[in-house]
């Protein structure tokens, strides 16, 4: 598929199925393109398309049927879009490190494919929002979800959540009293269960 440059191109590609629940329009509003009048439609909608597909099957789907509804907070970024963003100071790292991230329709330096959205989990944020509860949900993807990486944000416990070929399998927190990773390769914590931190989240 080309890049859209119509309206009826652009709609094809919004309608695009990714998986039972999502569709490609889900994830391309951006409030920095809207408000700085620039489109955000990738440039290579069919890589954009695979990376997309892998994450929402294979992490949106189970953690939606595990938790109910999720909301979409940032997903997909062109870089045209991120450029901005990152130049502004809005949060986004520089288009070189969200290549196979936020900018799905570019691979990363090494070649492989990925894509994340930022995502909250309603049913779970409107029941723990006591300092320290991000984790109970941190460790429940840990334990039971193929992620790459998750970045823990303080508001409603918003959080990236990538998918890609290669997985770090990195939890980091941004949220001011937890700064920094909860567990990545060679924690003590990274391998096995971690049941006693969020049993008896699930709605």
């Amino acid at each position: 598929m080309r890049k859209p440059l119509t309206v009826a191109a652009l709609n094809e590609l919004g309608r695009v199925q990714l998986s039972p629940s999502f569709f490609m329009r889900d994830f391309l509003y951006s409030e920095i393109a809207a408000l700085n009048g620039l489109s955000n439609i990738p440039d290579n909608p069919d890589l954009a398309i695979e990376a997309g597909t892998r994450l929402c099957t294979e992490l949106l789907e189970p953690l939606q049927d595990a938790f109910g509804r999720i909301t979409i907070r940032s997903a997909y970024r062109s870089a045209e879009v991120n450029r901005l963003g990152h130049a502004k100071g809005h949060n986004c790292a520089s288009n070189e490190r969200n290549h196979a991230a936020h900018i799905w329709d570019v691979r990363d330096a090494r070649g492989h494919m990925g894509a994340t959205a930022c995502i909250v989990v309603p049913s779970f944020a409107n029941r723990f929002d006591q300092p320290g509860d991000w984790k109970r949900l941190a460790w429940w993807v840990h334990d039971h979800l193929p992620y790459a990486t998750m970045e823990f944000f303080p508001v409603r416990w918003a959080f990236n959540l990538g998918w890609h070929e290669v997985p770090s399998r990195m939890i980091y927190s941004h949220v001011p009293e937890d700064r920094g990773y909860l567990t990545k390769a060679g924690m003590a914590n990274h391998a096995g269960s971690h049941e006693d931190e969020w049993a008896g989240i699930l709605p």
